[in-house]
């Protein structure tokens, strides 16, 4: 029988992960590798841009940054030991490891989603009430609602955290999944987990379903008002101002509503880990392609700085060499 295991002890969890050929296992290793630098890159780009450039210190840049912190933190916390598992071949993670996995994982998701309804609120300030947004989006005002979505989600992943540390798992060791996911490691405990069922289920429709619901509401209104402006350039510009944060809410939402409403099953543990791998692994690459590729702002701040950083090297290589 295998041995209990909670936070008194020092024993280890087995991430059983992906099960495929050493060929498939390199394939995923190097393609893994490539969109973590690439998902490290492009957010960190993001966050350079809207630093540097005066013109992006907006409140829909300030929580697109915050987004893109979001993204980096989210991918450095599951994606390291997935390579690493993957590498090595081995699946041992520490019990301590992997609580702290789980809160970095929580704490992203839930910042995820609460920023992605203040861009919502943004949007429609800025397109339903044009004349205040200035007086309603102060800094103060965007500044609060970033830290609250900070705070909110580090006292829920604590929450979470702390009751699933004092569960005992005598039962079984392997997470069938390719990170400390909530529901993968409660779903060990030999201990009865009903009332952690009911606490998840009204925390999910508290926090994600009532976010969701208001981003949802937020484009209610931002649509209507794009349809009553009687210029179709002003109509396409209005709809264009919005449309990198509607494709981000999907990317996120969709995969992310698919996995947590279908019925489980011991054939869908694959599809779920590739749901997982889909909001974990791409969403946190797309993000940034999203809002650089269809932003015409992040283009011309990306082009300014780099005639700046040029210049600046220029002028100093005149001025030494």
């Amino acid at each position: 029988m295998n041995a209990c295991i909670n936070a008194n002890s020092a024993h280890e969890f087995y991430i059983v992960a992906f099960s495929m050929s050493s060929v498939g296992q390199l394939v995923l290793f190097l393609g893994i590798m490539i969109i973590y630098l690439l998902t490290f890159l492009g957010n960190a780009s993001i966050v350079c841009l809207v630093y540097f450039t005066t013109k992006l210190h907006t409140p829909m840049y300030f929580f697109l940054c915050n987004l893109a912190v979001v993204d980096i933190t989210s991918s450095s916390t599951c994606i390291p030991k997935l390579l690493t598992i993957t590498f090595t071949q081995d699946h041992r993670i520490s019990f301590d490891w992997c609580m702290t996995q789980m809160f970095f994982f929580l704490l992203c998701a839930n910042g995820e989603i609460f920023m992605l309804t203040s861009m919502a609120f943004d949007r429609y300030v800025a397109i339903c009430k044009p004349l205040q947004y200035h007086l309603i989006m102060r800094k103060n005002v965007y500044i609060v609602m970033a830290a609250s979505a900070w705070m909110v989600g580090t006292l829920n992943s604590i929450s979470h955290v702390v009751l699933t540390s004092i569960l005992e798992f005598c039962n079984s060791h392997e997470i069938n999944n390719f990170f400390c996911d909530l529901n993968s490691v409660i779903a060990l405990s030999s201990a009865d987990i009903t009332s952690r069922k009911v606490f998840m289920f009204f925390e999910t429709v508290i926090i994600s379903f009532v976010q969701f619901l208001l981003t949802i509401i937020s484009y209610i209104f931002i649509f209507s008002a794009i349809f009553k402006i009687r210029s179709s350039a002003r109509r396409m510009k209005a709809f264009s101002s919005c449309t990198s944060h509607l494709i981000t809410v999907i990317l996120f939402y969709g995969p992310l509503m698919f996995l947590y409403m279908k019925p489980e099953s011991e054939e869908s543990m694959e599809q779920d880990m590739l749901l997982s791998m889909l909001y974990i692994v791409a969403v946190p690459m797309l993000n940034p392609l999203v809002y650089s590729l269809r932003n015409k702002e992040v283009w011309k701040a990306a082009v300014t700085l780099t005639k700046e950083i040029k210049l600046k090297v220029y002028l100093r290589d005149q001025k030494f060499g």
